[in-house]
């Protein structure tokens, strides 16, 4: 292998990715190398003939896929940030293979054999900490992925994660073209009205950018939205949603037959393993444990909300009755940000449109890594000249402050290109662990579709895109930050509905006024944001909050219902079922056509990613307002409540169940109170 991995860069175990050298002909190749590599690796745990412990079993099981998880890591970010045709047939070529052999893993007789003669020996029993749960989690996890089934279950079990991988690839990539294929190019100067400038500045580059004359809106993050929000012409406004709720649904790009099939899949999956049900198998080893308790969770919460809810969106309609007449038309799903939005200004005169110029892209940036910095008692570099897979893309360095150790670095890749999916993410390329007492670095990624730079501004972010940048340095930290033996239980591999803890929580240092005046400069002025501004943005911030949770609770409950009770014979058809759940939840009834469900990629664009675990946003959005009420306490800045959150958080990754890891920083169990009080919900 090494002569090979002189001129193939993917074969290359190094720190600095060299994305610069990579191209699609390397893929196949490099993946196909590797695969018998860690084929061979098992084989030789397998058939050891030496006597059972920890080295040759267990330490050995955790780096038996490290080579091929770096390189899977490299080529599945490259076709999500920086894709071409040759990329992503190679993507697809490989993707098989590679699904085939992660499935046999716990499905190998000799493996299961060797794992549980180790689990019988002294050793292992004497085993404590972070060694005794990887062995413990191990034994779970070999028994719920069909290791004592019999031979032609396995092999069945085998074809169903191939046909997930290749489905969810593609309905992925079936997302991404039919999100691109739609364009918007207004070239009438007065069907803009109501768009702020900075919409407006946005769609002029991005005409510019291909050639066409006029103002050119796409389906993509913040072009949407900002349509969506302040555009007076209500048919744009129609055009542009009925698109954006049936993407994935042409004949090219078709993905409800490949919803039906995934969850078809998923059903014979978890029969196949023991289950009722899928949920029950996604979430056996998370907090919540089973799809009845997570339901029970979301229908609690959903209690609790939908008066507020109801009351809300009859208070819009009133809103724009006392605009338009008693005789205004109800209100229509592409109304419903527009008209929310001209209430938020009358009922607090705040516009977000405001605050665009107090966060400069770089400022937030810099004031985002100086907050946490101080915080977590980290030092944070830019370093230039690191290839990536972009120019946009920019390297960083995280250091221990009193020592000085490197702990890791990350690439930060902010804005929308067509050639990169939609939303926001963070991924991690390695996953460093202690060895002797020493830390191997991590390194890890962190990417967005936020408003890009025109001009010669910078970029000039909406309050929810800044807390998007904080959620996902908060998935950063929580890799970068820590500090475990075994690769397996480090960083973010934790429980789903645990993992967004350290995310979401940063999101709430960008409500408070000293945390904002790190950050929150006038690009021009050098100004803080006023007093007044702040004020109006914190009275705003509970601002149809009912609608807000009732829209993540649809998804949750419409996701946790696919996977537990959905049968096509009985409910039939899996869009029209999901639509009608949906309805429940939406301020307004949706059209028939209406197909979000095509483009759910959070449940849909990976064999398991959120699927039955979406409520995991809301599980752990208790933990993080919760949690943050230590915060609020005992100091913002409290260096000793930071680095107790890192150490008790941060650093310890799945060595320990999550909820005594949440104990251990809280000093007892979670407690919904303060994340009702916060969206105003508590009365």
């Amino acid at each position: 292998m090494s002569s090979f991995a002189n001129t193939n860069p993917l074969l290359e175990y190094r720190f600095q990715v060299p994305f610069d050298r990579i191209h699609a002909a390397h893929v196949e190749p490099a993946i196909q190398t590797l695969l018998q590599d860690a084929r061979n690796r098992l084989e030789r745990i397998a058939s050891d003939p030496a006597p059972r412990t920890w080295a040759n079993t267990m330490a050995a099981l955790d780096e038996l896929t490290e080579r091929l998880d770096y390189a899977m890591s490299i080529v599945r970010h490259l076709e999500s940030a920086a894709t071409y045709p040759e990329l992503r047939e190679a993507y697809n070529a490989i993707q098989p293979a590679v699904s085939e052999f992660y499935a046999s893993i716990p499905l190998h007789d000799g493996l299961w054999k060797a794992v549980k003669n180790y689990a019988s020996t002294p050793e292992a029993q004497s085993l404590t900490g972070a060694r005794r749960r990887f062995l413990r989690k191990t034994l779970d996890s070999f028994r719920r992925h069909g290791a004592d089934l019999p031979p032609k279950s396995k092999r069945r079990l085998q074809e169903i994660e191939i046909a997930l991988a290749e489905a969810t690839t593609k309905y992925s990539q079936n997302v991404l073209d039919s999100t691109n294929a739609f364009e918007l190019v207004i070239t009438e100067p007065e069907r803009l009205a109501g768009l702020p400038a900075s919409a407006r500045e946005a769609a002029r580059e991005s005409a510019k950018s291909k050639g066409v004359a006029g103002w050119r809106f796409t389906l993509q993050q913040p072009s949407y939205t900002s349509l969506m929000t302040y555009l007076d012409d209500a048919s744009l406004r129609e055009r542009c949603y009925r698109a954006h709720v049936t993407r994935a649904t042409e004949q090219e790009r078709d993905n409800r037959a490949l919803v039906a099939r995934i969850l078809e899949l998923r059903r014979e999956q978890a029969a196949l393993l023991g289950f009722r049900h899928f949920a029950d198998f996604a979430l056996e080893d998370r907090m919540a444990k089973t799809g009845e308790r997570a339901l029970r969770f979301l229908e609690d919460l959903k209690a609790r909300t939908v008066s507020r809810f109801h009351a809300e969106n009859e208070e819009l309609l009133a809103f724009r009755r006392s605009l338009e007449g008693p005789a205004a038309p109800p209100l229509q799903p592409w109304d419903t940000a527009y008209y929310a939005e001209k209430l938020r200004q009358k009922r607090y005169g705040f516009d977000e449109e405001e605050l665009r110029p107090y966060f400069p892209a770089p400022k937030v940036m810099e004031g985002m890594f100086s907050i946490f910095c101080r915080l977590f008692d980290i030092r944070l570099e830019e370093k230039p000249g690191v290839p990536s897979w972009d120019p946009q893309a920019t390297y960083y360095e995280i250091y221990d402050a009193p020592s000085g150790e490197f702990l890791g670095g990350f690439h930060a890749d902010l804005y929308p290109r067509e050639n990169k999916r939609d939303g926001a993410w963070m991924d991690s390329l390695i996953t460093g662990v202690l060895r002797g007492g020493r830390l191997e670095p991590h390194l890890g990624l962190i990417c967005g579709n936020l408003t890009p730079p025109v001009g010669a501004k910078p970029a000039l972010l909406t309050h929810h895109e800044v807390e998007t940048v904080f959620h996902e340095f908060g998935h950063l930290l929580h890799h970068c930050l820590s500090r475990v033996e075994i690769r397996s239980l480090a960083g973010t591999n934790v429980a789903w509905d645990f993992v967004e803890l350290p995310s979401q929580i940063l999101e709430n240092w960008c409500w408070e006024r000293e945390a904002l005046d790190a950050f929150a400069i006038h690009f021009a002025t050098g100004e803080p944001i006023p007093a007044e501004l702040f004020e109006k943005m914190r009275r705003a911030r509970i601002f149809r909050a009912a609608n807000a949770q009732m829209r993540q609770l649809g998804f949750g409950i419409v996701d946790l219902l696919l996977h537990t009770v959905y049968s096509p014979e009985k409910d039939g058809d899996v869009i029209s079922y999901s639509r009608r759940i949906l309805e429940e939840f939406s301020p307004t009834p949706l059209p028939p056509e209406h197909a979000m469900l095509a483009s759910f990629s959070h449940l849909f664009s990976n064999p398991l990613g959120y699927a039955a675990g979406y409520y995991s946003y809301k599980w752990a959005e208790v933990l993080d307002a919760d949690a943050f009420t230590r915060f609020a306490r005992e100091g913002l800045f409290n260096p000793a409540v930071g680095r107790e959150f890192r150490r008790q958080i941060l650093e310890r990754g799945d060595s320990e169940d999550p909820a005594e890891l949440f104990r251990s920083f809280m000093g007892r169990d979670p407690d919904m109170t303060a994340l009702l009080r916060r969206l105003g919900l508590d009365q």
